[in-house]
């Protein structure tokens, strides 16, 4: 069990940030900063201690999750960002997710899963919910190897660009017509995909062609 973890906090709404400093200190960890939007954050990050991980609202006003992720792994890529989600919008987080998160869970998650998110960032880089099987999270979890590598080589032209296209805010209608194919065959392949890798959400699908280099973030 990895203790005393340095937080940050970074949510316009300040009940929840302070019911999760809260949560964050019973569980023994350490909150290092608080901020309301990411352009607060940033320059109370500048100012004082480094967090080891941050809990990163989506939506916020002046700058959001998705601005502040980026602006963090281009000058503080070692720091984990785990995003905070009210809503389990695939669109949401897989956006997050090629910004630099690491993972994401939902705010209204329990005590043991937000220790289990914090801590998992930290010591294995990544955290997600159980809408990704736990194949997949080993998958994640391990260095690319062969059989893996022979995974993504296996995988025809159409698929790899609809799995790349899955990584877009686009609805799977929007990418029917991109590939100029009917909404049957787009679910065919994505069928086909969730079937190959052994991944039950179109999340489940960015997280592999980032991992694997299909899709760079």
């Amino acid at each position: 069990m990895t203790t005393n973890i340095t937080v940050g906090l970074v949510d316009d709404h300040v009940l929840l940030r302070n019911g999760l400093a809260a949560l964050v200190r019973n569980i023994g960890h350490q909150v290092v900063i608080e901020a309301s939007d990411g352009q607060d954050f940033i320059t109370k990050l500048k100012d004082g201690p480094q967090p080891e991980v941050v809990l990163m609202d989506i939506n916020m006003p002046v700058m959001d999750g998705y601005e502040t992720a980026v602006w963090m792994k281009q000058n503080y890529p070692d720091i984990k960002v785990l995003a905070l989600s009210m809503y389990d919008d695939e669109a949401a987080i897989i956006r997050m997710l090629k910004n630099g998160a690491r993972g994401y869970i939902l705010k209204d998650s329990d005590t043991p899963e937000l220790k289990s998110a914090i801590e998992a960032v930290l010591t294995k880089g990544f955290y997600y919910t159980e809408m990704i099987t736990g194949k997949l999270l080993h998958t994640i979890n391990q260095s690319d190897d062969e059989g893996s590598t022979r995974k993504v080589l296996n995988l025809n032209d159409r698929e790899l660009e609809f799995l790349k296209l899955s990584c877009s805010e686009m609805t799977y209608k929007e990418i029917a017509d991109k590939m100029h194919l009917s909404p049957r065959t787009i679910d065919g392949y994505r069928d086909s995909l969730f079937e190959k890798l052994k991944i039950k959400t179109r999340v489940g699908l960015a997280i592999y062609a980032i991992k694997h280099g299909i899709v760079h973030v």
